[in-house]
């Protein structure tokens, strides 16, 4: 590989070692410390370069592309501040088990702690958030140094996609000149010719991934919980980007209907949607693949055996009932992690889920003592009678009539769901709206992957995220998202135009912070409605307009057609609905005491 100067060819050999590991995307964030990797990017013809103004919105531009592919995407910043706004995204990879990789420029070493421009300490400067870290060596035409670099490559590489997943940094510093400007002497010739200049046909060193499998004695075990449980049950949290691509739904589905289990399937699982619920029973009533869960399950009886995998259910009721049940309960997870937050869980199973349930299918299949009936306490008729009342409930407050007197924003996100196309992604935002999605987003056999920044389940760069896993698809892209969270990342939206990537967002406008209405603060007032509920008073028609973005006004009765409408179209358009956050939460409430005054009475 030849170079005018070092700093061109330290940029030349690093990209293009990424890109021989497997690379296929970076964003990038301009700046002039970062020269020799922007323009070694962009020179290579297997990376797709997405050019980004906001090194935030970058961040979670990538955050979602990576997300929605479970392959890792590249970030390029300058040094300084730059670096510094990756970090919200970089904590919600680490949290969600999302491949990140972070190259950070930076000033020669000599210049940290030493008063020069644009220079902070970017040495570990995302702590543990990280899987790995490496400040790489100072350019120069060196063979061992070389092939360090490119072995620190491809460890990084291994390492985001390791077990488990997540973000690793980089750190870069390069010295002048940073343009691929002629130095003599710079670069030797002869060093093309040599292993670091040259590369190897495929990556520099290859890692072989392997799967993190259970024991014997712990499938047999499990198996033997399952089969003599009265009332077992499988609850499957959000799902890591590496376990949406693993995990076989019809296997999960198979081992469920197997052992009389049902499966409470959080949005973000990759269960509640897909072929397999056709598969697994009535979807209006299903008592496999269960998704109303959240509002009845106070009043299920306790399950006796509990199955655990994904991270922590977006269900605040569930997770209750969990921490109160007096049961047996099996938390799974490849890397270990304690990922349960009230500390009930009796067994701690160190592995793949995919592994687990592939195991347990062949175990139960082989067993003798195979359930005659699967039902022995009733306990999926109890189930499926709750889930088929409460979206009978649900039913009864979208319709038009009842839209028309009492709208509230969970008929928005039943909506969308049941609406999306076949197959498409969905992204919902945190706060209210992946609340509603989990309430009432009745299972279907739609191909949807509904995705969210459930890591550490901020609002800052939901649009980018958003944004990000649509252009890693050709599926028509769908993001719903309060208005907090629009504002919060406006700067996102200009990815729309300058990454080419179309969608259709819903926005739901309720001036404020709406879900603080769930909290006690808000008996208290003031401080409640100036310092929580934040009331903005923005037009946002004002704000896509400077994006060149259509703005549609849409009433809840008439939502349905204009979302349609928009599916069908080309462009990006802004569906905007109007609510009163209080009438909604109330509106909620009423629904859910409906529900458990039917189901406690029956």
């Amino acid at each position: 590989m030849t170079a005018p100067n070092r700093s061109t060819l330290w940029g030349r050999i690093l990209v293009d070692e990424l890109a021989s590991g497997g690379i296929e995307a970076v964003c990038i964030a301009p700046g002039s410390r970062s020269t020799p990797l922007t323009v070694a990017f962009a020179e290579h013809p297997d990376v797709d370069v997405y050019s980004h103004l906001d090194e935030r919105s970058a961040a979670y531009f990538a955050l979602g592309r990576a997300r929605r592919t479970s392959e890792p995407t590249a970030l390029v910043c300058t040094s300084g501040t730059a670096a510094a706004n990756f970090h919200p995204a970089i904590l919600e990879a680490d949290r969600a088990r999302v491949p990140l990789l972070a190259l950070t420029a930076d000033r020669p070493p000599e210049l940290r702690d030493s008063g020069a421009n644009q220079t902070a300490d970017q040495v570990k400067l995302y702590g543990d958030a990280v899987r790995w870290y490496a400040d790489l060596p100072e350019p120069e035409a060196d063979e061992r140094k070389g092939r360090s670099l490119r072995t620190t490559a491809a460890r990084a590489l291994a390492q985001t996609v390791g077990v488990p997943p997540g973000p690793v940094h980089l750190n870069c510093p390069f010295r002048k000149p940073l343009e691929p400007i002629d130095v003599p002497g710079s670069v030797p010739e002869a060093f093309s010719e040599t292993l670091a200049g040259s590369g190897r046909e495929k990556a520099f060193v290859e890692t072989e991934k392997g799967r993190v499998v259970p024991s014997d004695e712990a499938i047999r075990s499990l198996a033997t919980a399952l089969e003599g449980a009265d009332r077992p049950l499988i609850v499957a949290g959000p799902a890591d980007p590496a376990d949406l691509c693993a995990l076989d739904p019809d296997r999960i589905v198979a081992v469920a209907e197997r052992v009389g289990a049902p499966v409470l399937a959080d949005p973000l699982s990759g269960l509640r949607f897909g072929p397999h619920v056709a598969d697994s029973g009535d979807s209006t009533g299903s008592a496999t693949i269960v998704g109303g869960y959240d509002a009845y399950v106070s009043e299920l009886p306790e399950p006796d055996v509990v199955v655990r995998f994904g991270a922590s259910p977006t269900s605040k009721s569930l997770r209750h009932a969990l921490r109160d049940a007096d049961a047996a309960q099996t938390l799974i997870d490849p890397a270990g992690a304690w990922r349960e937050a009230t500390f009930t869980a009796t067994d701690h199973l160190v592995a793949s889920p995919d592994a687990v349930f592939e195991r347990l299918l062949a175990e139960l299949a082989d067993s003798p003592d195979g359930s005659a009936d699967p039902d022995r306490d009733g306990w999926l008729e109890t189930v499926s009678e709750a889930e088929r009342r409460h979206w009978a409930v649900r039913d009864d407050a979208t319709t038009d009539e009842a839209l028309a007197e009492d709208p509230f924003e969970g008929a928005i996100l039943a909506s969308v769901l049941e609406h999306a196309p076949d197959p498409a992604t969905v992204f919902v935002s945190n706060s209210m709206p992946i609340r509603d999605a989990d309430r009432f987003g009745r299972p279907n056999d739609s191909k949807l992957s509904v995705i969210g920044n459930r890591g550490v389940s901020g609002i800052d760069g939901i649009t980018s995220t958003a944004l990000g896993a649509g252009s890693a698809t050709d599926e028509p892209l769908v993001l719903v998202t309060g208005d907090l969270a629009f504002y919060h990342d406006a700067n996102g939206l200009l990815a729309v135009d300058r990454c080419d990537v179309d969608a259709t967002i819903v926005l739901l406008d309720n001036d404020g912070g709406g879900i603080f209405h769930k909290l006690p603060i808000e008996a208290f007032d003031p401080p409640f409605t100036e310092q929580f509920k934040t009331p903005h008073g923005l037009e946002f028609e004002d704000l896509t307009a400077l994006y060149d973005l259509e703005f549609v006004p849409v009433d809840p009765v008439d939502f349905v057609d204009a979302y349609c409408r928009s599916l069908e179209r080309d462009g990006t358009q802004v569906l905007s609905v109007t609510f009163d956050s209080e009438r909604s939460h109330h509106r909620r409430d009423a629904l859910e005491e409906r529900l458990l005054e039917e189901l406690v009475t029956e």
